[in-house]
């Protein structure tokens, strides 16, 4: 088996995107270098991975993100590394404020205003004032074309003088406004895509400099809204997600790195060259990287079901990883507009140990949704803050050390968290210690009914699962949640703080693959073709892109009539009854009801091609490196702190994770400092740290 050629540099066209194909004979039992690094808005991660050992580093991402990511690797010193994988915030912050390039979208003749309507549904239901979010190309970048499909097939052709014309508009588009980029989506092209290939021919010979994206080529699913609005988003992040690859591979040259495979928002690695073609893969590749890492450690923990609960500075992602494997859903909605890319099934809240603490106009308290950010941050971190957040409240009731450094220029300082506090508690003639707990009740709350929404509104029961711990705050509020949700087993992994650049670290090659069917299932079998016709142009494409990969198919099926599909996993060898039953049963148990007189249809065949890379077998060091300040041969036990549990101030023993080798037990309450987070035992659980250096808590 070969691996992905990650020296070449220059940027293969959209039309011929690298492949990702054998570079190299490696052999197998050779040890791997692998690099994982993750740009956020505020950190940028670093997790080096060689001969089962973990490095991390944490650096600002400021000025840049490729500055964030230089910085970070001058902290490793010299090194040769075998594998890079990356993942960053660039196409999301360039949606989130609108600084994507000018673009033009050409659509159907009648239909230029299909962006702007959008669907019917409202981002607050019962408040008719509340705009929708704007679509990403406004009307007047929005063009015409003269043609036509449907589901029987082409009703009006794209003629070459049709062609011509749109060209000539283009281009005095390109001279008036600057247009960078170009999306084109038509209706049905899903189905017969030759109008949009042959106009996307024509523009990327006529015009080589600009981004040109095809609905067919980005997300060829029905439903033309959402399939535009992703080609839209695609045509307007290209651009800005190309030119900072192409910085950060010029500067990996520069430096002799290898040049960066990109984390999909998917939970798989793919080309540089194909996210740069394509940004709207990347959009969520940061909190994909993270449970892609706590699926995997927890595997090796011997934990295969779990909930991921990530809890960071301004909100708190959740996930549902069966069997080892992270739930991923076709499609999400980010920023307020729809993506029709596999993303990582997550579910988010605005709780963070940001999120501010504020009284409403009847007298109550809120938590949440708006955020106290990096600038000024918490009122604790002494930049001009003055609002309380969940960060004072946890620092004020003991979990924080008072005078506590967070990195290298924040001191956490009590006494303002006190005053910030007091600014709620005295209009509502409460104490410091009811706010701050109270604060801390309402944060919990959030996030026990987000863990509530991937489970038990999925017909799942939370008992069954492990709870996976990570982020800066997630396992300072872990054993609340399991304790509100019964969950009996807690995993904290010893890299909780970076734990997205580790998942990115250890990712594998991945491509997505989809083909409209938009028949009854049982048509398939009556016409003898069955699922092997659907799949063949999907195999051969992925082939094409892997040498080797693992193929995993699924179906989008629903009853006769529904508006939302499901995704069973199938074979392509299955009888067509076994695949209904199997469909019944799923939706029996996601939705409580089942009708096997309902005729089942079929919406779409999918494929997931991976292609593994090699793995490094992870080893729980005596003690972990990473702070030389931990000497071995230390007592974990760093001292004793004055905190509150079972609903009184008592003082519990600190001990510093860094210092706790395998086997180490420790009983709750108690206080665990890690290097990138604070983990809280609550009275009644237990744990030890394993092999791989994951501390597992247990109810005793």
């Amino acid at each position: 088996m070969g691996w992905p050629d990650v020296v070449e540099l220059a940027f293969p066209s959209s039309e011929n995107p690298d492949n990702s194909s054998v570079a190299e004979q490696r052999d197998p039992g050779q040890s791997w270098v692998r690099l994982g690094i993750d740009v956020g808005g505020t950190f940028t991660d670093l997790v080096l991975l060689r001969d089962g050992q973990i490095r991390t580093a944490k650096v600002l991402s400021t000025p840049s993100p490729e500055w964030g990511v230089f910085t970070a690797l001058e902290k490793m010193g010299p090194v040769d590394i075998d594998l890079f994988c990356h993942g960053m915030t660039v196409a999301t912050n360039a949606l989130l404020e609108r600084k994507g390039s000018p673009t033009l979208f050409l659509t159907t003749e009648g239909f230029r205003d299909i962006l702007a309507i959008a669907r019917q549904n409202r981002p607050s239901l019962y408040d008719l004032t509340q705009p929708k979010p704007e679509p990403v190309v406004l009307r007047h970048h929005c063009l015409e074309v003269k043609e036509r499909c449907s589901v029987a097939g082409v009703l009006e052709a794209l003629t070459d003088a049709e062609i011509e014309r749109v060209l000539q508009v283009v281009a005095e588009r390109i001279e008036r406004d600057g247009i960078q980029s170009i999306g084109v989506g038509f209706l049905f092209s899903f189905l017969y895509p030759e109008h949009e290939q042959r106009l996307g021919a024509a523009l990327r010979k006529t015009f080589p400099n600009l981004h040109i994206s095809l609905s067919c080529e980005v997300a060829p699913e029905f439903r033309e809204y959402e399939r535009l609005s992703t080609t839209a988003i695609d045509a307007y992040l290209s651009p800005a997600l190309a030119g900072y690859l192409h910085q950060l591979a010029q500067g990996c040259e520069k430096r002799g790195i290898p040049q960066p495979l990109i984390m999909q928002s998917s939970g798989g690695v793919t080309s540089i060259a194909q996210a740069a073609a394509h940004a709207s893969v990347a959009l969520l590749s940061g909190p994909a990287g993270g449970v892609y890492g706590g699926a995997y450690l927890g595997q090796l923990s011997g934990y295969a079901d779990l909930l991921s609960f990530d809890m960071g500075g301004t909100s708190t992602d959740v996930a549902l990883i069966q069997k080892g494997i992270p739930q991923v859903s076709p499609a999400a909605v980010v920023c307020g507009l729809p993506v029709q890319q596999p993303q990582i099934d997550l579910h988010t809240v605005s709780a963070g140990g940001g999120s501010l603490a504020q009284l409403l106009p009847g007298g109550g308290l809120q938590v949440g949704p708006e955020s106290a950010g990096s600038h000024p941050g918490p009122a604790c971190y002494g930049r001009g803050g003055t609002a309380p957040t969940v960060t004072d409240a946890n620092l004020w009731l003991g979990y924080l050390p008072d005078r506590g450094c967070l990195g290298e220029s924040v001191q956490l300082r009590r006494d303002l968290a006190e005053q910030a506090l007091r600014t709620v508690a005295d209009p509502l003639g409460l104490s410091v210690q009811e706010v701050a707990v109270g604060i801390r009740t309402l944060a919990n709350g959030q996030m026990v009914r987000a863990l509530r929404v991937i489970s038990v509104e999925r017909g799942l029961d939370p008992v069954d699962f492990s709870l996976l711990a990570f982020g800066g705050a997630g396992p300072m509020h872990a054993c609340a949640l399991a304790e509100e949700l019964g969950i009996g087993r807690i995993l904290i992994p010893a890299a909780c703080g970076v734990l997205s650049a580790l998942g990115m670290a250890l990712a594998d090659l991945r491509r997505d693959y989809r083909r409209a069917i938009l028949q009854p299932l049982r048509q398939l079998g009556a016409e003898g073709s069955h699922l092997s016709h659907w799949a063949a142009p999907l195999i051969l494409q992925a082939q094409v892109d892997f040498q080797q990969p693992a193929l995993h198919f699924s179906l989008d099926l629903r009853y006769r009539g529904q508006s939302f599909e499901l995704g069973i996993p199938v074979q392509l060898s299955d009888p067509i009854e076994h695949i209904e039953q199997q469909f019944h049963a799923i939706h029996q148990q996601r939705y409580g009801w089942q009708d096997p007189a309902q005729q089942v249809e079929v919406i779409q065949l999918r494929l997931r091609a991976v292609q593994a890379l090699p793995k490094v077998p992870l080893v729980a060091p005596n003690p972990l490196p990473g702070d030389p300040s931990e000497p071995a041969g230390l007592s974990p036990l760093r001292g004793q702190r004055l905190a509150w549990f079972e609903r009184t101030f008592q003082t519990v023993p600190v001990y510093a994770r860094l210092r706790m080798g395998v086997g180490f037990q420790l009983q709750g309450p108690a206080i665990v400092e890690l290097p990138e987070a604070t983990a809280v035992i609550e009275a009644g659980w237990q744990g030890q740290v394993d092999e791989v250096g994951t501390l597992i808590l247990g109810r005793r």
